[in-house]
């Protein structure tokens, strides 16, 4: 077995901190500034008109309480291992966003947060932050089903029998995921993982599905109150029935958190055009969320990637809070 002498060890890990950060901040200032479709005159025109400190603090504040709800879910779910504290759980949150951005679907924030624990409790991370980002998943389908129902009926975008074949092969697909739980695939099976999420006590997975939907709650309200910042005035429902199908839509295309915002705003294009809303609108609002939810957070979670320190072997499952 090869053996990495210690300071080569501590150069590679400091070349891959660099890059990691180097890379986030180019793709991000590389997307604000070379972006065609955003028109920063209408934007700065727009936002003399109806500056307020006080709406900007609002929705600063609901950036913020988007990461807490999800810093406050991973701190609840790691519990399952060993309790860590708020600040301990930030780290590992914003440090493995940073270390996922630039891997499909946030991959990477998988191993990113495992590296925050013991080899031993690798597997173990891994699974919980299944659960964590399955949950909020879930809740995106959910709640853009009902959001594109509520679209469809007010737009008719689709007909009423298209709509009843979608879900009849849906309804179907889940019953034949159902049947089929037993079969395993290299030591893998839907049983297998229902009795995985069955051991993780019920009082957690109650927490983790409220923070979530708390979460939900505040990004896509976010959205909402960013459109009436730009001057949209449309019915509350019809504007949340909107926002749901958007994030719906686009959670479901495979992508990389860079191009988040591109996404979305592809799919979100689309959806208020219907309405009357002006792309460029969609286009500056869809943007907005990146960053505030996305490159805000990245930027904190790069100081947490550059002062990030390889666990000791020695350490225990509860002393790794405290070295991160």
């Amino acid at each position: 077995m090869i053996t990495i002498p210690h300071k080569t060890k501590q150069f590679l890990v400091l070349l891959i901190k660099i890059l990691i950060v180097g890379g986030a901040f180019y793709f991000i200032y590389n997307q604000l500034a070379n972006n065609d479709k955003l028109d920063w005159q209408k934007f700065i025109v727009l936002f003399q008109k109806n500056q307020s400190i006080g709406g900007i603090a609002f929705i600063m504040l609901l950036s913020v309480l988007n990461r807490f709800f999800e810093i406050l879910k991973w701190q609840n779910l790691v519990a399952f291992i060993h309790k860590i504290s708020l600040g301990a759980a930030t780290k590992q949150v914003l440090g493995a966003l940073t270390a996922g951005l630039f891997t499909p679907n946030g991959i990477g924030e998988y191993a990113g947060k495992a590296l925050f624990f013991d080899k031993s409790n690798a597997k173990k991370v891994i699974f919980l932050n299944l659960i964590c980002n399955g949950i909020q998943m879930i809740l995106t389908v959910i709640f853009g089903i009902f959001g594109l129902l509520y679209f469809n009926s007010q737009y008719n975008v689709i007909s009423t029998k298209t709509a009843a074949l979608i879900f009849g092969f849906l309804i179907l697909l889940f019953i034949i995921l159902f049947s089929v739980k037993k079969i395993t695939i290299k030591d893998y099976s839907i049983e297998k993982l229902i009795q995985k999420i069955n051991e993780i006590p019920k009082p957690i997975h109650q927490k983790n599905i409220f923070l979530g939907i708390c979460r939900y709650l505040v990004f896509s309200h976010q959205y909402y109150f960013l459109f009436l910042a730009f001057d949209v005035d449309l019915p509350y429902f019809t504007l949340i029935a909107t926002i749901s199908s958007v994030y719906f839509l686009a959670s479901s295309l495979p992508t990389f958190q860079f191009l988040d915002f591109a996404v979305k705003g592809s799919v979100a294009v689309y959806f208020f055009a219907i309405l009357g809303v002006n792309e460029w609108i969609v286009i500056f609002i869809s943007t907005l969320m990146w960053f505030l939810n996305v490159v805000l957070p990245v930027i904190i979670g790069a100081y947490y990637v550059l002062n990030y320190k390889i666990l000791s072997p020695t350490l225990s499952k509860g002393e790794g809070d405290e070295t991160l």
